[in-house]
């Protein structure tokens, strides 16, 4: 089960869903190239210090991009990018880890997308919202239902599902800032998990039991339709 949605304190160790929303329901990506750059965010502040040197994202200084690295601090397990919102599952292991990268991103993509923009004040409504997640079942769901947003979009010039963690969960892609062995373990080794069948069996055919939404209770209320 989560914590509820607005958390004022993280623990270390601990497991947690962040997501924010644009000001007014806005649209915060609108073209392709918006989500690679939040992407090459994520990439800048969580790859090892080691291949900071071959980073050419926003063509920062190295001693910048040393600075403002976070590997080591959090870890990325799952993510996912929406019309007007964003997910992401996140360990924390050293304290006040995710408020430094949450700061970080939100700021570094806001001032990005209002110069492209040629726009002013504030791009995401709020604070961003977490959960924490105190076990496993909650988790499984969690990365299974961030996975599975996008396919709840309108076609449109951007294909979200191509924004997502989801192809390095099935070895279609590889990544050093992404660490989804965490969740794939549960589906590869039986002392700790009991779920038959593949991660992505999991994920486009799971039927037993209660649906994801249900599992996360509050939380899919609290974010609602992905309008």
């Amino acid at each position: 089960m989560p914590s509820r949605n607005r958390i004022k304190s993280y623990v270390e160790n601990g497991y947690y869903h962040l997501y924010n929303r644009g000001v007014d329901k806005r649209t915060i990506f609108q073209d392709k190239n918006d989500c690679i750059v939040f992407l090459s965010l994520l990439k800048q502040y969580l790859s090892p210090k080691e291949e900071l040197k071959n980073f050419v994202g926003f063509n920062l200084r190295l001693n910048r991009l040393m600075r403002t690295n976070m590997y080591g601090e959090i870890e990325l397990l799952s993510f996912a990018l929406m019309p007007n919102h964003f997910h992401l599952l996140i360990k924390q292991i050293e304290k006040n880890g995710i408020a430094k990268f949450m700061i970080r991103l939100c700021t570094s993509y806001s001032m990005y997308f209002n110069k492209k923009y040629e726009r002013i004040g504030h791009l995401f409504q709020d604070r961003y919202k977490g959960a924490l997640v105190l076990d496993d079942s909650y988790l499984l769901h969690l990365s299974r239902y961030i996975h599975l947003n996008p396919k709840k979009t309108i076609k449109g010039k951007i294909n979200f599902q191509e924004f997502t963690s989801y192809p390095y969960y099935l070895g279609l892609k590889k990544a050093s800032w992404l660490k989804p062995d965490f969740v794939l373990e549960y589906f590869s080794n039986k002392e700790i998990g009991n779920y038959n069948g593949s991660y992505k069996k999991f994920v486009e055919e799971y039927k037993e039991g209660f649906t994801s939404e249900e599992v996360l209770g509050d939380l899919a209320l609290d974010i609602g339709e992905e309008d």
